[in-house]
Parts: C-alpha cells; structure tokens; sequence
C-alpha cells in the first residue's frame, strides 16, 4: 500500500527501509540538539547490536514509525513515556522550500466524518477563545425563560466581582493537607466560625443529619492514628508492586500533627421516616453531611486552616472506638490546623500518584456522552482525541542522543534500549524520560458471532469465564502483572453473558458480542465508536489515576478470526497467510477459519481507507477498544505496549486513523500467530521479544514492560563519562 500523505510529509520518527532492515545502521556521530517544535525528518538507523527482524517487507511499503506534527502540549495535559524504532535528528535543516505540511484535522486526514458543530478542542482550562453559543443559548449560557423577564422583575443579585473572585479563589487554593502542619492551637472563636459554616450547609428535606465530634486529646488522636495506620498497612498490602512503592512513600494523615480532628457523621434516622427526599434515596443523610464537611473546609481555607481528609478507617471500628452511636454513619475524618503553606497543587499530583482531570473530561449535555461546556457546542471525544496526538519531540530527542553518546558505554551498545530510550524522550518531551512505572494492563473482553462458524473448539462461554479469572488474579495474565508490579484492569466491552460486579472489572459493554462477519457487518458504525470511546476513555481513566505506561491486553473466544480478517484488510495479505491456529485447533479447523475470513473479506470488501467501516465490518468490540486505547494513550503521551496478534490488528486500524500514533507504541513481542508478523512488518515496529507465545491477555506485552522501563532508568542512572571522571576513547 502506497505511504499516506502523513507518512511522507510528516514522520517525525522514522524506521529504516527495507533494505535497512537487516543491515548494521547506527545514529550518526553527530546528532546536533534540535529547537523544540523542530521536526524530525530523517531515518534512524538501528545498531549493529540489534539482531534483525525476519520479517520481510512488502514490496512498496517502507516500515512505518510516525510523525505527528511538533506542537506543545495543552495546559494541563497529561505527560507519560513510549516507544517504537526512534530517529535521531537530522544532520542539517530541511530545504527552504519545504513548508510545513497544512494544520488539518487528524479525524478528516484519517477519512473520517467529523461532525459540522464539533467544538473546537477544549483544554483543562475551559472552551476554546472563539468558542460561540448555540442558537438556544444566551450569552449567559442560559436557556430563554418561559416568560419574559421583564414580567417578573430583575433576578437577585449575584457578589459583585471582587467577592465573586474571593469565592472562586478560595475554591481553588483549597487543598487537602498532609504535610506542614503546625502545632499552634486553634482559637476557639476561629473554630466556631468554621463550625457556623459547616451548620449552614443545605440539607435534603432541612433534615440537617450530621453532628461533629471535636476531638483534641492526644490520647483519643494516638488511637485514630494507630486504627489509621492498621488500614493503610492492608490497603498498601493490596496494591502492585510499583503502586505500593509509591504509597509507601506518601503521607497520608496528620491525625497527630494537627491540634484538632473533627469527626463528620450523618443519622438516617434524624427528622423521622417522613423527611423529604428519604423515602425514594435513604443515602441522602450522608450525602448531605458530605455538604457539611463541603462547608467546613472552604471556612477553614478562608480562617488559614489546612484540612486533611483520613479514609484509612474501619467505620465500624471507629465508631466503637470513639464510643459513637452504632446508628450513626462517619462521613469524613478530619485533621485541621494551620500550616506553613498551602501548596499549589493537590499534594497527590505532586507525588506523582495521580492527575487532574480536565473539566471538558466529566461536563456531560442532557445525555451521558454528549460532551459539552456551557456556551459550547457538543465535541467528538474522537476527534478531539486525534487533534491531541503530536510528534516526538525532537528538542528531547536530539538531547537524548547527546546523552546516549556521553553515557559510560560504547555508543550503541544497548542496542535497541537506545532507540527506545530516545523515543521516550521524545514522547514525554523530557531527556531523561519519566520511568514508565507505575503501569496497567487493560484486559478489553468480548465475544465473536462468527464463534458459530465453527473456527475454534471452545465454547464461548469461556470469554465470560476467563473474566472472573482475571478479577479472582488466577490468569497468567495476574501472574505476569504481579511479577512486574503492573495493575490488571478488565473491561467488558462486549461479553455475550451478564457479569456481575467485582473490584477490577469496569462495565463498557457495548453490546453481548459481534454479529457474524460472514453473514453481515459484525458491528454497526455508531457501535464502532462506541467501542472507540470506551478505549479512549480507558486510557484516560488509567493515565489520570497515575499509571505512566498502558498495557494492551484482550479476552475473547475466536478473536484471533476477527484478527487476521483486519490484518489482512490493511496489508492485503492473503487470509491463509495471516490466520493462525490461534487456541491450538487442528488442520480441519485450521482449514475453516481460513475459509471464513475469506468469504467475510470477499462479502465486505473492506476499504482501508475507511477504518472505521473496516472495524464495523469484520472487527471486534474488544479490537475496536483497543485501537481507542492506542490512540487515546497517544494523545496523552503515554507509550503504549503492544501485546499479540490482536494489538497487532488494532495498531494497524490506529495508523489508518492517526499514522502519528504509533510514535507511542512498543511492540512487546512478536506472537507464534502468523498474522502478527505481518502486521509488525507493516507497522515497521521491531518486537523486543520473541518466545513463541500466542495467549494474548497481555502477557507478551507484560514480559515486555521492564525492558522499557529499564530503557529509561539507564537515562536517569548511567552516569557520563565527564560525571565519573572515565575517560573516552580517542
């Protein structure tokens, strides 16, 4: 297939040619560092150290490593780390009469329908600058009245702007504190004020459930902190490795630090069985004391009083602990006092452990899913997702060549630990690169109606059954996570049976799997992107909540069918070269899948060029999730390491997408799995290892992850040869 418009004007990373492939290449001598913002338009060449890739490439395909168009990040937009097969900078500019290629749209570059009224994109911050209301909207974003207002007098009045911005600034530096706590007492009318505030918070029915308990004995305080500290040991017991590294490292209260704790509780039973509001949601008590604690902390904030929030409790321990009523419900523990400084930001997104959410993430226009701002019109979370995937950064990427040449090592000795070093580099615009640690393997799960043609000898009942595998940690994909210290998160986007709820499992489905891709489409557009989205999201929820690096994991009985029929849409690939024996089948099986696939792609005739149609017409739910979690993982600069034949298979819908996505993808493996070979090969993506494993579940990948993150601690650990006093070779 001839190279896109984006892979001939704008690969900012680039993998040798063909013929480079197998031959002994390495990073030029000089590699000057580049401005940030400049392009990257040159090859690199991979080190002699590297063992070559078997793989061949078709004839007219060059191996494919993206490059997105160079473009600071949002404020407030997530960095993480990456990798496929990096190139150093070039060693001169590019020609005068080379412009830089036109500012499109990803979504229309990818031959995608982008809605007319989609927003423009919209950052933590708020809308864009020249972002207009609707037509029903009035420049107060508010809907037109039933009635005129003149008929009923001006509205009451809001603050004038000074008290408005005191209001709105106090909101902002509130934070929840757990260090710099100081032992000054509290005097008790500053106290009483916050408690005044606390008492005035609104209230379901005016029911006004909740009561404080002020505790200030050093006593009382020594046997919160010590149940405190009993929970957190359980809790840091039930994380990952790499997590429970992290937490161990954070403080997470000041029950003895402060001269003051406050216990919030709320009584169901207060104001009688009639309150309003109770009868059809009994959860309203503690929900309106949460109101209360709401309350506390903004007065305190405004009395320069720090307020930490405790959770490491066993309610019901608590509550006999501090000799409550068995009938009352704790809503918050809470730790006041004044403190040395508030700090800019949450003090868990200065640990690292997690980040904030943009707002344009969680507003919601009269349906879940119809993304909007007051005054802005509903964006396309798909397209405001590829209008955030950019390239390497070639300013870090020209500072980790530097660096590699000036570390204590012969250049290029790590072989292709360098060129994922530089990558990471240029994806989290940083040299040395952010450890991609802590880490999270995404498990998307779904079913296949072509399962009744009869391509494997498993019941499809296992899909379903290898989920609560996966949430009982029985899997090899649980042995592997547990052994790297990544976090299994398992998501139902399409599992023929009901699953119950169960810690670790996110319900995304769908629908209860595909349609039979030889009888019909598999799935229909508007399902594509609903599975799109769910991948999308995945990556942001996993990137938000601190993970540094993304894991493609898949569970689903004949997906390895849905797999070769993309992968051969996208290569052209003949169907009995790209269809394994996926479980293990024998020759007769084997002989049916390959004839399925054939007569899907000769029933679809699916069009490259159209991803998104291709997806509908012989992919599956879980390889549509998948490919929203490459492209999701790339807008946040987040590498992305990709598993088996399925991951596979989606990266290659991900390049018909975005071609620059693939700047954040590590293929993890190569799989027995014919189809994956083909489809690495295409990508133009060198698999770190090779064992023969065809699985899936994420397992390769995993295997995968420490080389990675090792990749990036040689950056920060490695000394330089100046830095030791080691003397370089002449």
């Amino acid at each position: 297939m001839p190279p896109t418009a984006h892979e001939t004007a704008e690969t900012a990373v680039t993998a040798p040619a063909a013929a480079e492939v197998t031959g002994a290449v390495a990073p030029p001598v000089e590699a000057p560092v580049m401005a940030e913002g400049e392009e990257v338009s040159q090859a690199v060449v991979v080190p002699d150290a590297v063992p070559p890739a078997p793989a061949a490439v078709p004839d007219g395909d060059t191996p494919f490593v993206p490059g997105p168009r160079m473009q600071e990040p949002p404020v407030g937009e997530a960095v993480p780390d990456a990798l496929p097969a990096v190139t150093p900078p070039p060693a001169q500019e590019p020609p005068a009469d080379e412009s830089a290629p036109e500012a499109v749209s990803p979504t229309a570059a990818a031959g995608l329908a982008v809605p007319e009224n989609a927003a423009p994109p919209i950052s933590e911050d708020g809308p864009a600058d020249d972002a207009v209301p609707s037509d029903d909207v009035d420049q107060t974003g508010q809907a037109p009245a039933s009635e005129p207002a003149a008929d009923r007098g001006p509205a009451a009045p809001g603050y004038d702007e000074a008290e408005r911005e005191a209001v709105h600034r106090l909101m902002r530096e509130r934070r929840d504190i757990r260090n710099g706590f100081r032992p000054d007492p509290i005097p008790h009318e500053v106290l009483l004020r916050v408690l005044e505030a606390a008492h005035t918070a609104p209230s379901v029915g005016h029911s006004q459930p909740w009561d404080f308990v002020v505790i200030r004995s050093a006593e009382t305080r020594r046997n919160m902190h010590d149940l405190a500290q009993r929970q957190r040991e359980a809790y840091a017991k039930s994380l990952p490795k790499a997590r429970a590294k992290q937490f161990k490292e954070l403080k997470v209260e000041a029950i003895l630090d402060t001269p003051v704790n406050i216990v919030v509780t709320a009584d169901p039973t207060r104001g009688g069985r009639h309150t309003l509001g109770r009868h059809t949601q009994p959860q309203m008590a503690p929900y309106s004391s949460a109101l209360a604690v709401e309350n506390l902390w903004l007065a305190a904030r405004a009395e320069g009083l720090g307020v930490g929030w405790v959770s490491f409790f066993d309610e019901r321990e608590m509550v006999r602990t501090l000799d409550l009523p068995e009938h009352l419900e704790v809503v918050a523990y809470l730790c006041i006092g004044y403190v040395d400084e508030f700090p800019a930001e949450p003090e868990l997104m200065q640990a690292g452990w997690s980040k904030r959410r943009p707002l344009s993430w969680v507003v919601h226009e009269e349906s879940y899913g119809r993304r909007a701002l007051p005054g802005a019109e509903p964006h396309d979370l798909l397209a405001e997702t590829l209008q955030k995937i950019r390239p390497l950064d070639a300013k870090a990427l020209g500072e980790a060549w530097e660096r590699q040449k000036r570390m204590t090592k012969p250049a290029g000795a790590l072989g292709m630990l360098e060129i994922i070093s530089a990558q990471l580099c240029g994806l989290s615009r940083q040299c040395p690169p952010p450890v991609p640690e802590p880490a999270a393997v995404a498990v998307f799960a779904g079913d296949h109606g072509v399962h009744a043609q009869g391509v494997t000898p498993w019941p499809q009942e296992v899909t379903a059954q290898m989920v609560a595998n996966f949430l009982g940690g029985g899997a090899v994909c649980n042995a592997f996570a547990n052994q790297v210290g990544a976090e299994v998160c398992v998501v139902d986007v399409g599992v023929a049976a009901e699953l119950p709820a169960a810690p670790g499992l996110l319900p995304r489905k769908v629908r209860p799997g595909t349609a039979d891709m030889t009888q019909g489409p598999a799935l229909t557009h508007e399902e594509v992107l609903r599975a799109l989205e769910v991948g999308i999201e995945t990556a942001r929820d996993l990137v938000a909540a601190g993970n540094k690096a993304l894991v493609t994991g898949e569970m689903g009985i004949a997906n390895t069918t849905a797999s070769a029929a993309l992968i051969a849409a996208c290569t052209g690939a003949d169907p009995a070269e790209v269809t394994g024996r996926g479980t293990g089948i024998d020759d007769e099986t084997h002989s049916r899948k390959v004839d399925v696939v054939r007569r899907a792609l000769q029933l679809h005739q699916p069009d490259p060029a159209d991803p998104i149609g291709m997806l509908a017409a012989v992919g599956g739910l879980e390889h549509a999730a998948l490919t929203g979690m490459i492209l999701g993982g790339a807008s946040l600069r987040t590498p992305v390491i990709l598993d088996g034949v399925s991951a596979g298979a989606a990266a290659l819908v991900a390049r018909q997408i975005a071609p620059e996505a693939l700047a954040a993808c590590v293929a993890g493996h190569r799989s027995a799995e014919p189809g994956h070979v083909v489809a690495l090969t295409k990508l133009g993506l060198r698999p770190l290892i090779d064992l023969d494993l065809r699985l899936g579940e994420g397992t390769g990948a995993l295997l995968a992850l420490p080389m990675v993150q090792s990749a990036a601690r040689a950056m920060h650990e490695v000394a330089t040869f100046d830095s030791a006093g080691v003397t370089e070779k002449n």
